[in-house]
């Protein structure tokens, strides 16, 4: 026999327990169950500062069930098939929940076969990830000597895109304090156009890129990593006769070899890289993901309001949904208020369905230590910066104040403020 609750949250990470502790604060006597098969819970934005040695791994981590808002409750099980024709879902253990609501928010999965050869070196032989073990990062950077160091990114959605080069400022100024960056070579190697896509801070950014003589290669999609040989070959996707447009401060990298007109092998010493990221697969075999098209495989939800554009009882947010803004728990602190006061309107069924989230969302990045820039923007790819910050600081150029946010105002907020449904 299954097991009703009146709202299934599926996700303890950022968006459930936000949304959760949000909706018990609205009305104490909502039934409300989190599925969710961790017991730990990280808090990842500060991975890239425990990559580059200036933040405790340990200081992320908290008990899940301590996190758990009061009132709530927690089955620590996987969901394994949505149904939403019937209100159910499958889980790992053998047992069906079904819901009269379903907040959908798993998250988003690392896909280390995505890539040809990355899942046999990633996290070891100097291929390293903030996404997956920030502590190796650190490793790999005390142990380089110099030679190319690159910094990379995959063709598919990722969390927090900002993310790949936050690393790379990091790596340049601790190998200059090591006295390695005169002999080493660094390359940040892109699919994208740009290294970022909203003014001001593109402007910002590419004037550390000169700054610091880093060179951009765009265009280049990661497609095998021959670990044996130490080799990163790329496939330049546009603009094969157009360095303008494929290069910045391009560099003569040792060894580089064209295998074609279009593929390119690049040797490292080091590579730090964003694996490709992807839907739960059992979200994207499910009816309330987008079934074709360039959102394949991500839940279907207005971008509004939240609420999924086939089923109304069903609300999803977080790194899963379909939204064309960056995956950031900054974007679900927008995100979250909106689809609580939207599933509040449906289940009192009084009509009222705002479509009050605009695509909120923002990168803190980090340029340095002790330096950083918080890009804000929303739906239109225009500037979205907090009014009360910014009429106090410029937070498109680099500030230390804004690294003091980071790394001890941001982490305050979530632990005390966000996961309690207060912020």
């Amino acid at each position: 026999m299954a097991i009703h609750h009146q709202i299934a949250i599926i996700g303890a990470g950022t968006a459930g327990i936000t949304v959760a502790a949000q909706l018990r604060r609205k009305d104490s006597a909502l039934d409300i169950v989190i599925i969710d098969p961790a017991d730990k819970h990280y808090y990842q934005p500060a991975w890239t500062l425990v990559g580059a040695g200036t933040y405790k791994m340990e200081a992320t981590e908290r008990d899940m069930a301590d996190l758990i808002p009061d009132g709530v409750k927690w089955m620590q099980d996987a969901v394994t098939e949505i149904l939403p024709d019937t209100n159910t879902l499958k889980l790992q253990s053998g047992e069906d929940v079904t819901y009269d609501y379903l907040v959908a928010c798993p998250g988003i999965q690392i896909d280390r076969d995505g890539i040809e050869g990355l899942a046999e070196v990633l996290d070891k032989n100097e291929v390293c990830s903030n996404y997956t073990d920030p502590e190796y990062t650190w490793e790999v950077l005390q142990n380089f000597k110099g030679g190319t160091a690159i910094f990379t990114q995959p063709a598919t959605a990722i969390k927090c895109g900002g993310a790949p080069q936050k690393i790379m400022y990091l790596a340049d100024e601790y190998f200059r304090r090591q006295g390695l960056r005169d002999k080493t070579h660094i390359s940040f190697i892109t699919p994208g156009s740009v290294i970022f896509g909203v003014e001001p801070f593109k402007s910002t950014l590419m004037e550390i890129v000169d700054r610091k003589d880093l060179e951009l290669r765009f265009f280049h999609k990661l497609i095998r990593v021959d670990g044996p040989n130490k080799r990163a070959v790329f496939e330049i996707t546009n603009h094969v006769d157009d360095p303008e447009k494929l290069y910045h401060n391009r560099k003569d990298l040792p060894g580089l070899e064209m295998l074609s007109d279009n593929t390119v092998s690049i040797p490292y010493d080091m590579m730090h890289l964003a694996p490709p990221q992807s839907a739960p697969d059992f979200v994207k075999r499910s009816k309330i993901a987008h079934q074709d098209g360039p959102s394949k495989g991500w839940i279907d939800v207005n971008p509004y309001s939240l609420q999924h554009n086939q089923y109304p009882n069903v609300f999803a947010l977080g790194d899963a949904a379909a939204l064309p803004t960056a995956k950031t728990g900054a974007a679900v602190r927008k995100q979250a208020p909106v689809l609580v006061e939207n599933l509040l309107h449906v289940m009192h069924k009084d009509g009222q369905i705002e479509e009050g989230y605009h695509g909120y969302s923002s990168c803190p990045l980090v340029t340095g230590y002790g330096k950083m820039l918080l890009a804000e923007f929303n739906y239109d790819g225009e500037r979205d910066s907090d009014p009360a910050i910014s009429r106090f600081v410029d937070t498109s150029k680099e500030q230390w104040s804004m690294w003091i946010l980071k790394k001890y105002g941001l982490p305050f907020m979530y632990w005390n403020l966000m996961l309690k449904g207060r912020a």
